[in-house]
């Protein structure tokens, strides 16, 4: 078995450019590739994050790819597709668990397993109250399937399931119409 790299840092990767950090994950201090995502990824991810930052108000905004970490020893720093976080940290990077309200992944190839069992569990452990799952496939209408955290045991219960049309009261009351995708 071939020994690891150098582990990456906080400080390091903090002060790496930003161009040095798009399309990657840091993850237990590895620095993972993220796959390319495809057009439709790119679009149910805008979709999902306009909607959500419509329905925020002031205290919520919801955007997409940037950096959330997760913890800073060893590092795990992710990009979520959709971020719902505290609109007064807009300036504060990176951004925090205790600012997240939410994070969104849209599951592609090559990000099944990721996103359905890896994440899931960083993140409930990480303490997001909220984790949403979206399904996609050509020609096939998004399965959004939403998880709600249970902060005693720091684990995911499952909550709605979507197809197409998403009308959420969780985290906030949204409607987000994916079925003409």
């Amino acid at each position: 078995m071939r020994e690891a790299g150098p582990r990456v840092t906080s400080e390091q990767y903090d002060s790496w450019c930003a161009a040095k950090c798009a399309g990657i994950e840091i993850v237990d201090g590895t620095v993972l590739v993220r796959p390319v995502a495809s057009k439709r990824h790119n679009r149910l991810a805008r979709l999902l994050a306009n909607a959500l930052d419509a329905a925020g108000g002031s205290e919520w905004n919801a955007d997409t790819d940037f950096d959330v970490r997760l913890q800073d020893v060893p590092l795990n720093n992710r990009r979520p597709d959709v971020v719902v976080y505290r609109a007064e940290t807009i300036d504060e990077s990176p951004t925090r668990p205790a600012d997240v309200l939410l994070l969104a992944e849209v599951v592609s190839p090559g990000s099944e397993t990721t996103d359905r069992v890896v994440k899931l569990d960083q993140y409930a452990t990480a303490g997001i109250p909220f984790y949403w799952r979206i399904e996609q496939a050509v020609g096939v209408v998004p399965i959004v399937h939403t998880y709600v955290l249970d902060p005693a045991s720091r684990c995911y219960r499952v909550g709605e399931v979507f197809t197409g049309l998403v009308k959420a009261t969780a985290p906030y009351p949204v409607e987000i119409d994916l079925s003409s995708l």
